[in-house]
């Protein structure tokens, strides 16, 4: 159907509400649970609480930030601080100075075992003896008188402050406020053990460092001392006299060999000129005088013959002299140049021993500054040795303790709503469990098909005290229960009354039979002429009602050969006629579906005014439909809160495969104890809370 996967809320409301006492029976059982807890099992714990706070000291009697810090005050380190004084080493302090080793409440070892530790421990035994091999060797009494320790107190850091509380929780309350005052102590004389121990380090290994750097000082100073005897002794200012005087010689150089160099360019020009017999170009470029008196003489032509030999020889003395002029600067630039370089290796020199020695220089000094730091620092470390103060001070000490377990007010209250909710899941578990008919809605809904009574649980032992009970209890819930059905089913169908009735149900023992049995009884009690048919042929269940049962039945009833009024038998108790089953090698199946059981529906209907056929369940064999294609009405059976749903409706789904109809169903065998017990004593008629002043008690 749709919406079968949607959760309804007033459904689950309604069913909590059903289940209202089993909520409270189990309300109650937990709040006693919880009072026998609280009051009877429950050890009393008290709890005492110490206030440390961080000392924010800048009165420092000397500088040894460096060498030994405080703490800082970020959170990183206040909650380093809380697990330092929640460490191990810190504990076992306090277990050794408090001896609790020897005391019962943090040393399991030497309590008295109960019942219920005996049996946990065992289990627990049972549980780790094979991790025992992984877990290595046990632990020892201290180790797990520490770990019950650590499981007794805690420590936090107030918001916005550098306050710590420390706080115990055992057993007794002067113990309480015994231990966090002791672990308070111990905590600020381990703060102060660690900085004596660390400044002690400090010494040790500043005094080492101090001789480490003077030896080494005193032999840079001696090698030092060694590099400036052996070299010239030399300044950065002469150094850089020397390199201005190279820059002298080298520009006297430059300029000597330039000079050379013209006087021979001049010489080969001289030349190429007289090579070309450029006389003009000669003197003008010589300017010597006697070149020109020579020049104007040929020029003029004077008659000496001897001027022309005269001015070449004049040219040669002038070229030779050029010759022997850049010849001497040459011979300058040369010795000029043995200066530089004489001049220069003297400056490589005396530099490369001018760099050694500041870089020893420097060395030295450098290895001077770091001794007299660490001298200055060991010297502090020193003094430092008789000042050490704790980081941490204490606020306020912890007094005898208050109790804060058991708190019996919310143990109380907890059981209280665990109970609730546990009787609540208990409720809707059962309700989400359930998958079977309780009443009347849950079955319309599911099969869409109408409920045409409900019929109480009839309080009889035997088979054969059902007839008996219906006709001495004729007011009683069943009997009016009976009464209703009959008249809902003759009301079905106005128009044609059903005449010819079958009784049916999905398995064995849904109250079929119990329900056949009692309709007939009850049509019959109408003055009316009613004939009860056993359908089953194979159980022949009726025998188990009726004694003094003739031989012959339904088999010899079909054959035809004796008629109806002589195979049937009169019951006078239930008023009305009986037709057993009887055995065959017949399928039954085919001996209802033959031309033989038509006709024989037939007398039937022409001799009773009612027929009442109780056939086997419909999902065992199919006798039921076969037969259900002669009558006019199908009372179908459902066991109160046994019969599945699905068998329901696979039940119904034959029926439907053969183009019946199931007139309407019967809510049988209903336990109105069980109706009160799921909550719906209240609402329905026969087995309602109100119907006891109507019928008559079973």
């Amino acid at each position: 159907m749709p919406g079968d996967d949607e959760i309804d809320l007033m459904e689950l409301a309604h069913a909590l509400w059903r289940g209202k006492w089993l909520i409270a029976i189990a309300a109650l059982l937990a709040l006693i649970a919880g009072a026998y807890y609280a009051f009877g099992m429950a050890e009393s714990r008290y709890e005492s609480s110490a206030k440390l706070t961080l000392e924010m000291r800048t009165n420092q009697v000397v500088d040894i930030e460096s060498v030994m810090s405080g703490v800082s005050t970020e959170t990183a380190a206040l909650n380093t601080e809380i697990e330092i004084i929640l460490s191990r080493r810190v504990l076992g302090k306090l277990v050794d100075e408090l001896n609790l080793v020897d005391d019962p409440e943090f040393n399991s070892d030497l309590r008295a075992p109960s019942g219920l530790s005996q049996v946990i421990g065992t289990a627990k035994g049972l549980l780790d003896s094979g991790d025992a091999a992984e877990d290595g060797p046990p632990k020892s009494p201290r180790d797990d008188t520490v770990d019950a320790l650590r499981e007794a107190l805690s420590a936090s850091v107030q918001r916005d402050t550098y306050v710590f509380t420390i706080r115990a929780t055992t057993g007794n309350s002067e113990k309480s406020a015994r231990i966090v005052n002791a672990l308070a102590d111990l905590y600020i004389a381990e703060q102060i053990a660690v900085k004596f121990e660390a400044t002690e380090q400090a010494v040790a290994w500043l005094s080492e460092r101090v001789t480490e750097l003077e030896q080494e000082l005193r032999e840079k100073e001696d090698t030092l001392k060694d590099a400036r005897s052996e070299t010239d002794l030399i300044s950065p200012e002469a150094l850089e006299g020397l390199n201005l005087q190279a820059k002298d010689l080298r520009d006297r150089l430059d300029e000597m060999r330039t000079r050379a160099e013209v006087v021979r360019e001049q010489a080969e020009r001289l030349r190429g000129l007289r090579a070309r017999g450029e006389r003009t170009a000669i003197v003008e470029a010589t300017g010597d005088s006697t070149l020109r008196q020579l020049f104007r003489a040929i020029r003029d032509g004077d008659t000496d013959a001897d001027a022309p030999a005269m001015f070449n020889q004049r040219l040669d003395a002038v070229l030779a002299n050029m010759g022997n002029e850049a010849d001497r600067m040459a011979s300058q630039a040369n010795a000029l140049a043995e200066s530089y370089r004489n001049l220069q290796d003297r400056i490589d020199r005396q530099s490369a021993d001018l760099v050694r020695i500041q870089q020893m220089t420097r060395e030295a000094e450098t290895t001077r500054t770091l001794y007299e730091t660490f001298l200055t620092r060991l010297k502090e470390t020193t003094i430092q040795r008789g000042l050490q103060q704790a980081d941490s001070r204490v606020l306020s000490d912890a007094i005898p303790g208050k109790k804060v377990a058991p708190r019996i007010s919310l143990i109380l209250a907890l059981s209280l709503v665990l109970g609730l909710m546990g009787g609540a899941a208990v409720v809707l578990v059962r309700q989400f469990m359930h998958n079977t008919f309780r009443t009347a809605e849950e079955i319309e809904a599911a099969t869409g098909l109408p409920v045409l009574g409900q019929i109480p649980k009839m309080p009889f032992k035997a088979r054969d005290d059902l007839i008996g009970y219906l006709k001495d209890k004729p007011t009683s819930a069943s009997a009016e229960a009976i009464r209703n059905l009959r008249t809902t089913l003759l009301l079905s169908d106005i128009d044609n009354p059903p005449k010819v009735i079958m009784s049916t149900s999905a398995l064995p023992g849904e109250g079929k039979t119990t329900q056949s049995i009692a309709l007939t009884q009850n049509l019959a009690g109408l003055d009316r002429r009613v004939l009860l048919i056993e359908g089953d042929i194979r159980r022949r269940t009726l025998t188990q009602y009726f004694s003094d049962v003739p031989a012959g039945g339904i088999l010899t009833a079909l054959s035809g050969e004796v008629p109806l009024h002589e195979v049937v038998f009169h019951d006078d108790r239930l008023g009305a006629d009986v037709l057993m089953g009887e055995k065959s090698r017949a399928n039954a199946a085919d001996l209802f579906s033959s031309e033989r059981f038509r006709d024989f529906m037939v007398r039937a209907r022409e001799a009773y005014d009612f027929v009442i056929i109780d056939t086997p369940p419909v999902l065992v064999v199919p006798d039921a439909r076969v037969i259900g294609q002669h009558v006019d009405a199908i009372l179908f059976s459902v066991a109160w809160d046994r019969t599945l749903r699905a068998q329901v409706i696979a039940a119904l789904r034959e029926f439907e495969s053969v183009n019946l109809r199931v007139t309407g169903i019967a809510l049988a065998q209903i336990d109105p104890k069980g109706m009160r017990r799921y909550g719906y004593g209240g609402k329905y008629g026969a087995y309602g809370a109100y119907g006891k002043g109507y019928y008559e008690a079973g």
